[in-house]
């Protein structure tokens, strides 16, 4: 999962999550690396700077289709939205 270190994440953060996450989901993950790194670039771009976290806490939303991705967080003002996420993630399982 070297390829998200490209994104900031640290080391021992990766390490922490290919411990803890199943098997399974790690795998989605790294055969759609392409996919989750766009939309991981997508909340970074859109200037969301907890995106790290958000990934960490909710990764298997980041397998979702590009569009629904975007489409998830485009209903929102992007100021608005980032700065919500920055005060909890947790406000991910609402969107």
């Amino acid at each position: 999962m070297k390829f998200l270190e490209k994104f900031n994440f640290n080391k021992e953060d990766i390490a922490e999550f290919l411990d803890n996450s199943p098997k399974n989901l790690v795998n989605l993950i790294k055969t759609n690396k392409k996919l989750v790194c766009e939309n991981i670039s997508y909340l970074k771009d859109l200037g969301v700077t907890n995106y790290q976290q958000i990934f960490l806490e909710y990764y298997d939303m980041f397998l979702m289709d590009h569009s629904n991705f975007v489409g998830i967080f485009a209903k929102y003002e992007p100021e608005d939205l980032i700065e919500k996420l920055k005060n909890n993630i947790k406000i991910v399982e609402y969107l």
